[in-house]
């Protein structure tokens, strides 16, 4: 029977769709070794070009030893890879620190990115190693630890962090996601990045959601500031 399409907009839409299912479909022929994580990656890792404000978490900068990101995972269940290697010294426990970010999740629905600084045009700044005030995920793959070599300024890095290493505070009933820009950080800042906001606290601070997807973050490091 053949379809008739009433407006213009009804035919492009099929055709995206019809296209999509043509590229999955290739996909899955190709070797059966490729991960989510490596199907996360494809898109950000060609442009390695650093737009911490664009729609892809890709931070981008320089390829390293060829097309993928290598990934290892410390003894805490954090998973890290280095775009770029920074040059200089090692921020220590205890000093001010700031990094521009790019926060994705792996478990949305529409699309994965969730909020980057750039956006708000301001990186984010915290005490390194203060578990109360910043998630310990981004401190350790910013301070290093657990078999994470510590970052130097102008490094960018791509981690996955474990629930138990980000926001499982937020999603306690106890917290409530009324409290979510309360809790650790980092969080989408309000009013800057309200709509960001509300993405994060469906998925990471919802007392019924027993199961919080990976973060991902990628995170440019910045160095000490210096007077003139």
């Amino acid at each position: 029977m053949m379809t008739y399409w009433t407006t213009p907009r009804q035919l492009i839409v099929f055709l995206l769709v019809t296209t999509s299912c043509i590229v999955v479909a290739a996909l899955q022929t190709q070797a059966n070794t490729c991960s989510r994580r490596t199907f996360f990656l494809t898109p950000a890792v060609g442009a390695v070009a650093i737009g911490l404000g664009g729609s892809q978490p890709a931070v981008a900068a320089e390829k390293p030893n060829g097309p993928n990101l290598e990934f290892a995972t410390s003894a805490s269940g954090l998973q890290w890879a280095d775009a770029k290697l920074g040059t200089g010294p090692e921020p220590k426990k205890g000093s001010t620190v700031s990094a521009d970010y790019v926060m994705s999740t792996t478990g949305a629905r529409y699309g994965s990115k969730i909020y980057g600084t750039a956006e708000s045009g301001a990186p984010y700044r915290w005490v390194l190693g203060d578990n109360a005030s910043t998630i310990q995920g981004l401190n350790e793959a910013v301070m290093g630890g657990n078999g994470i070599p510590a970052m130097q300024p102008g490094g960018i890095r791509r981690v996955f962090i474990p629930q138990n290493l980000a926001y499982a505070s937020l999603g306690q009933k106890s917290s409530g996601s009324s409290g979510c820009d309360k809790g650790v950080g980092p969080v989408p800042p309000i009013p800057e990045a309200f709509e960001e906001f509300q993405r994060f606290k469906n998925i990471y601070c919802n007392p019924n959601r027993a199961y919080q997807p990976d973060i991902v973050m990628d995170i440019k490091l910045y160095g000490k500031r210096t007077a003139d």
